[in-house]
């Protein structure tokens, strides 16, 4: 593989851990004054890939001496019962923030659930309150994978004031806080979507590149400026040999991937192409999901202390 003089990749591992350091000495604090943050999970349903996230988001809980709880409705829940349930949440002092993880069970209204939350323990900073916070720069609960990839630039002492930045894909979730986050960082930000027109060349013009359109290794080479910073938030699992061939011909390692544990994971760049001329780019896996968790952290003691005065 091609790398261009000065390309790294950015640890999301690393940053993870300078967080979570600064979250446990919060804590500590807060220990001294007799509050202890707490988290309530709702993961209604069977999904693995959930399951799998939200056992690594108890589990930093309890590394950290965060109260953790973690609540599992069966497949057939009802919105009505979700709600009733947020809404226990939402009056119990204990519980200081509330995550209600997605994808819900196809029968249960998200966006109603997602409304049901108190603002002041949204830790998934989506509730359209903390969205309006964060738009006009008030205090609040921010998206966490968007907050921990300001974290990451900022630690990679990466330029963001006055750069020009592009990010593809305008999902609630990532690519409409990032950007404006990226904003408030003083960058230039456009944003990208599958009816932009050139869309290699708009994403030619950024310094910052953010790919979160959940499409496995669609940023090539062509897409990215030279000596650009590329953040890779997707994660897709490929399970079909004949796409992993045809995205990675002669990629041994991936075939054997596939081969022995039935897939590979893959993010919305491809790297072995963008490598090639990218200043900087965060692999997939341990890029951007590590901070998303240690964001949920960060959001849990925030929430705790802004509730507590």
């Amino acid at each position: 593989m091609a790398i261009a003089e000065g390309a790294r990749l950015l640890s999301g591992n690393a940053v993870r851990d300078q967080i979570l350091e600064e979250v446990a000495a919060d804590l500590r604090e807060l220990a001294g004054r007799g509050i202890r943050p707490g988290l309530a999970v709702i993961l209604a349903g069977n999904h693995p890939a959930s399951e799998i996230y939200v056992r690594n988001k108890v589990k930093t809980c309890e590394t950290l001496g965060i109260s953790s709880e973690k609540i599992t409705p069966p497949e057939s829940v009802t919105t009505g019962q979700i709600l009733e349930l947020v809404d226990s949440l939402n009056g119990r002092d204990d519980i200081d923030g509330i995550l209600v993880q997605l994808p819900l069970p196809p029968q249960v209204d998200a966006r109603r659930v997602l409304l049901e939350v108190n603002p002041a323990k949204d830790v998934d900073g989506l509730h359209p309150v903390n969205i309006g916070n964060l738009v006009t720069q008030r205090p609040g609960l921010v998206p966490c994978t968007p907050a921990g990839i300001i974290e990451l630039l900022k630690r990679n002492q990466v330029p963001i004031k006055g750069a020009r930045a592009a990010v593809i894909g305008r999902s609630d979730m990532v690519g409409k806080p990032v950007a404006m986050l990226l904003l408030h960082e003083h960058a230039t930000v456009t944003i990208c979507h599958s009816r932009t027109r050139d869309l290699p060349a708009v994403a030619r013009e950024a310094d910052i590149l953010v790919a979160a359109m959940g499409k496995p290794a669609f940023v090539t080479a062509e897409f990215v400026k030279p000596g650009a910073t590329v953040i890779d938030v997707g994660i897709n699992k490929l399970t079909d040999r004949a796409e992993v061939e045809r995205l990675f011909p002669g990629n041994a390692k991936r075939l054997a991937d596939i081969d022995t544990k039935g897939s590979t994971l893959v993010g919305d760049v491809h790297p072995d192409s963008v490598l090639a001329v990218a200043g900087a780019l965060t692999p997939v896996p341990g890029g951007v999901g590590p901070l998303t968790i240690a964001m949920l952290m960060v959001n849990t003691v925030r929430a705790a202390r802004l509730r507590r005065g």
